[in-house]
């Protein structure tokens, strides 16, 4: 072979060895992609919402090569649940996406989510023990894992610490009990004054902290008669009938007027730190502190966990899976909720965090009444409210029950609730 053949024959070689390797390189990188909405789910201020995205997609690309990954931004939260379901219609759904409380049940029953129990056993590498059970719960739909937590924020009590000095009462503790509440309110309100014990307390609340529930796990079952629901019932009237009439506003709580209101714990992060808390609640000096216990139950409140689910369809199960794990469990991800979001951690040692927590209360007057010893009591004692299909409908059956039915007529109302709830 003459030098200018073998040249030439060499040049062959290498392009073919350049497309080959393209082709192999084509074929070894993949992208994942993930679905995740602009702002705060918990209706809160969030001035950089894909900051805790991105540094964990940089920390992920950078230990697994050929790996990429992307995410479309700008989907108001509103928007969020409609766009995904088009997405899924369309078999476009991403790979990996955040899951609201309120669409997990719809979710896994609809087969748009991939089972994690396997892929959890399987891996040596993952233990669900670093999560609050409550917040694994969330993500469970027929006794399988279809989510892993990312987020909580659970129920807590705003107190109107102003109002209760001018009226020579002390802050209540967090091991409160209704009896407790009911006296406070009990001195607090006085119509003539425009001045009123509680705002936003419903019913449901005083179920959970009655260690009760209303409906089964399965959405199959309804326990308005059960006893401690009657009781929880018959709390919240006597709150109500304090105000003699008056329909108490959120008005009324903004002007300082009210000494209670249940808010989301997003709510305490957000506001309590200056300069929120100048433009929020200005006119009056307050605090937090867990759920009152009924007589049966704890100091207990409704949880409400933001998910992370893998698309049943997905082409790359093992690599979602780990960036799953990275943003649910990875403790450096998890602490960035307290810079860039206002929840709580799923995971224990990261909620509880001292420094963390330290850190949080520099911002708040007082330093706040939030410690590691709270986060847990109020994390493994809330109550996780199942969202079935005909959930809102049940739950609607129940209040119009609550109003208008005496207490002799509840079990004909549980039945006739259960009759919905399981008919076709």
């Amino acid at each position: 072979m003459t030098k200018k053949r073998l040249l030439k024959f060499g040049g062959i070689v290498l392009v073919l060895a350049a497309m080959l390797f393209g082709c192999w390189k084509l074929h070894s990188e993949i992208t994942i992609t993930v679905g995740v909405y602009a702002g705060s789910y918990w209706n809160t201020p969030n001035g950089n919402c894909y900051q805790i995205f991105d540094d964990a997609i940089s920390s992920f690309e950078a230990a697994h090569p050929g790996i990429f990954v992307e995410y479309v931004n700008g989907i108001p939260t509103d928007f969020y649940s409609e766009w995904l379901a088009e997405g899924i219609l369309k078999g476009e759904e991403p790979d990996l996406f955040l899951v609201m409380p309120e669409d997990i049940e719809l979710f896994a029953s609809s087969g748009i989510l991939k089972p994690l129990d396997t892929m959890m056993a399987e891996d040596p590498d993952f233990s669900p023990s670093p999560y609050y059970e409550p917040c694994l719960q969330a993500g469970k739909f027929g006794g399988t894992q279809y989510a892993l937590p990312y987020e909580s924020v659970p129920t807590i009590m705003f107190v109107n610490k102003t109002l209760l000095q001018q009226n020579g009462i002390s802050m209540p503790e967090n091991n409160w009990t209704w009896g407790d509440f009911y006296r406070i309110c009990r001195r607090i309100t006085k119509p003539e004054k425009h001045q009123f014990g509680v705002y936003g307390y419903h019913w449901l609340h005083a179920v959970y902290s009655n260690g009760a529930a209303l409906f089964s796990g399965d959405g199959k079952s309804c326990y308005l008669a059960d006893q401690r629901v009657q009781d929880a019932i018959t709390f919240s009237k006597h709150l109500d009938a304090m105000n003699q009439g008056y329909t108490v506003t959120a008005r009324d709580f903004d002007l300082g007027n009210v000494a209670f209101r249940p808010f989301l714990f997003s709510e305490y992060r957000a506001y309590q730190p200056y300069p929120w808390r100048v433009k929020k609640y200005s006119g009056f000096e307050w605090d937090c502190v867990c759920m009152p216990a009924g007589y049966e139950g704890d100091n207990t409140s409704e949880l409400h966990t933001m998910l992370l689910g893998i698309s049943a369809r997905t082409r790359h199960k093992k690599a979602v899976w780990e960036l799953a794990k990275l943003l649910s469990i990875d403790k450096d991800v998890q602490k960035e909720l307290y810079v860039y979001s206002h929840g709580i951690s799923p995971v224990r040692s990261v909620a509880e965090d001292d420094e963390i927590l330290l850190k949080m209360r520099e911002d708040i007057p007082g330093g706040g009444s939030f410690d590691g010893k709270v986060i847990r009591r109020i994390m493994d004692t809330a109550v996780v409210v199942p969202h079935f299909d005909k959930y809102e409908q049940a739950l609607r059956m129940a209040e119009s029950a609550v109003l208008e039915k005496s207490d002799t007529q509840m079990l004909a109302a549980q039945r006739e609730i259960d009759i919905f709830l399981n008919g076709s």
